[in-house]
């Protein structure tokens, strides 16, 4: 009899261990890289001719123009370099107006 009952609750208690452990994966790795495609989607979305960006790989530039999913950027002041890139190896963006301010 004593048996039967420790062995229900092992049950129950390892039901609750999973719960919690799924609850604290989805609140510190789910929901925040969620919030992280969020927010570079909508900067991705804001994104205007003119623009300073960073990329992935360190380097800024002012885009130039913006195609489906490439854009082409000038890096430097010779305004000789102009590169296509894709939009994914943007990191940053900074509008016009914040520089001023």
């Amino acid at each position: 009899m004593l048996l039967a009952a420790t062995g229900a609750g092992g049950t129950v208690g390892m039901i609750v261990w999973i719960v919690i452990l799924v609850v604290f994966m989805y609140f510190f790795m789910i929901r925040p890289q969620q919030k992280e495609t969020k927010q570079k989607n909508a900067m991705m979305s804001s994104l205007a001719v003119g623009d300073t960006i960073l990329t992935t790989s360190g380097f800024y530039g002012v885009v130039i123009d913006i195609e489906e999913d490439t854009i082409i950027v000038e890096f430097g002041s010779n305004k000789n370099c102009r590169i296509p890139m894709q939009k994914s190896a943007i990191a940053a963006v900074e509008k016009p107006e914040d520089a001023v301010e």
